[in-house]
């Protein structure tokens, strides 16, 4: 562990892995690969590892904000509703931060003390493809200026309300838009899991004039950032896009599927065309500036695997 001129305390996979200590694992190999992302396997080596202590770290998080609660309605004499225990996760596309939160949700639900644990993402507060083609963003989708936040405020605002009933809208990844009239309904989780390309976001950060004094993450008791190398993301990125050429492109409802009869080297260079004109850019300018926000770092190899793991000291 190397703690020296950092605001973080790093470990190594070894160091974190002791970290683990008692904590049983309750995932079985099947129920992991119901889990997995496209284009990425998690190992049980890897939940072993990485995943579960920090689902230890998580629920000494969740058990000591609990207790502080019910101090705080103590000392007021009042009595409040229930208020989830909200975790953003961050990072860039393809760098797998949605098979992340997907292993964490299910771990955390393990844990007998908070058996409830939802999971968001914001694609859902995209604006839809229409209001973005009016605003001449559809080549700025996933960009800040390309999502709905004052919806998205204004959903975690209820969250931490303790409304009984919250709606999320729902995105489609195969239409590549909104769909009208879905939601997914929040009803009062004992965790609330936020996933999404930039919930760590600040206005200082992305340079727009219209400054709030309210974030996202303002919301969240607990932040990850999950880290590589460009060149890594890059190459996973193209290597989802040929498994998507294959299967969802493939589909006559895809939004993509004129995709699906590329060849494996029309494949490649559509892919890194894409990235280094949108998703690089949003990366450089927009994502990876918010890193250090984060109250942890998970770094990957170019393998997926966690290589360390950076924890905030205060």
């Amino acid at each position: 562990m190397n703690e020296k001129f950092s605001q973080y305390f790093t470990f190594d996979r070894e160091e974190w892995s002791k970290l683990r200590l008692s904590t049983p694992l309750l995932l079985s190999e099947g129920e992991l690969k119901k889990l997995h992302g496209i284009n990425e396997q998690v190992s049980m080596a890897e939940v072993t590892d990485i995943y579960l202590p920090l689902s230890r770290l998580l629920n000494l998080y969740v058990s000591a904000n609990r207790y502080r609660q019910e101090v705080t309605h103590a000392f007021l004499g009042t009595l409040t509703a229930k208020v989830p225990y909200i975790i953003g996760i961050a990072g860039s596309v393809a760098v797998g931060k949605s098979t992340t939160a997907r292993v964490l949700q299910a771990l955390l639900s393990r844990w007998p003390n908070h058996p409830k644990v939802d999971l968001v993402t914001t694609d859902g507060f995209l604006f839809p493809n229409q209001v973005l083609e009016q605003r001449g963003l559809m080549k700025r989708k996933g960009f800040p200026e390309s999502y709905d936040v004052r919806s998205l405020l204004n959903f975690l605002m209820d969250i931490k309300s303790g409304l009984p009933e919250v709606p999320a809208p729902v995105y489609s990844h195969l239409y590549y838009d909104i769909m009208p009239n879905e939601y997914q309904v929040i009803r009062q989780p004992d965790i609330l899991i936020v996933e999404g390309l930039n919930v760590l976001q600040t206005p200082s950060v992305d340079g727009r004039s219209n400054i709030s004094k309210l974030f996202v993450s303002d919301f969240f008791n607990f932040s990850i950032y999950v880290h590589a190398k460009e060149e890594n993301i890059r190459q996973w990125y193209i290597d989802r896009f040929q498994v998507l050429r294959k299967t969802a492109f493939q589909q006559p409802e895809s939004y993509f599927r004129r995709y699906g009869q590329l060849t494996e080297e029309e494949a490649q260079n559509v892919a890194g065309g894409i990235w280094e004109e949108i998703n690089s850019i949003n990366l450089i300018e927009n994502i990876y500036p918010t890193m250090e926000r984060a109250h942890l770092i998970l770094e990957k190899r170019s393998d997926h695997a966690v290589l360390d793991v950076k924890l905030r000291k205060l």
